[in-house]
């Protein structure tokens, strides 16, 4: 399903004629609920950088949603060394001296665009992270992973906001909810289940599938 195809079925299934800005909202907000609701493996991505030697922080890709791993490249010997996923808490109260340097063991999300590593670093080490990320909107790039593989929850999660908009009935609001619900459920046992095999480590989710 693509956008313009998805804007028809909105259009048809509410009854209503919309604004575009509107069936655009209506799709974006969808896609949020769903991005932040499954950890789906096929939108994830990998990039390298550079730690900075004697800063503790390191800025985010502009795409990011939520870290699988993050790794400190040992320089001599090339070897993946994973750094464990913490609170911003539990590495101050490990690390409480911020002059205390070494290869970091340790990161934090310490806001929106950066993480906080530590110790903090004493090299500038090579690191590797792999993360999920917001991908491009159907709204702007026409087709997308949900539309082109998982429709349902997209479709029913626009038809939710729609009918939200033009404030129907409660209970026609909570068929669509259903209907939401029930995608996101069969989604999450995509995504979190058959999609995912056994994790090394948190946060990444995996869910029996029966």
């Amino acid at each position: 399903m693509n956008y313009t195809e998805l804007k028809a079925a909105v259009v048809s299934s509410i009854g209503n004629t919309f604004l575009d800005v509107d069936l655009d909202r209506f799709t974006q907000l969808a896609e949020e609920k769903i991005y932040n609701a499954v950890q789906i493996p096929a939108l994830r991505k990998n990039q390298t950088g550079v730690l900075t030697m004697n800063n503790p922080y390191l800025s985010l890709p502009t795409d990011f949603l939520y870290p699988y791993s993050f790794a400190v490249i040992e320089p001599t010997t090339g070897e993946y060394l994973y750094a464990l996923n913490k609170d911003v808490n539990y590495l101050r109260d490990m690390f409480p001296d911020p002059t205390q340097q070494g290869r970091p063991r340790a990161y934090a999300q310490f806001d929106k665009d950066t993480f906080m590593l530590a110790p903090t670093p004493d090299l500038p080490y090579d690191v590797e992270l792999h993360y999920g990320y917001y991908p491009a909107s159907i709204v702007t790039a026409g087709t997308s992973w949900l539309g082109d593989n998982f429709e349902s929850a997209l479709f029913n999660g626009t038809l939710l906001e729609a009918a939200r908009f033009i404030k129907e009935e409660q209970d026609v609001i909570a068929f669509y909810q259903t209907l939401f619900t029930d995608s996101m459920v069969l989604l999450k046992q995509l995504g979190d289940g058959k999609l995912r095999m056994d994790t090394f480590r948190t946060p990444q989710v995996k869910d029996t599938v029966r």
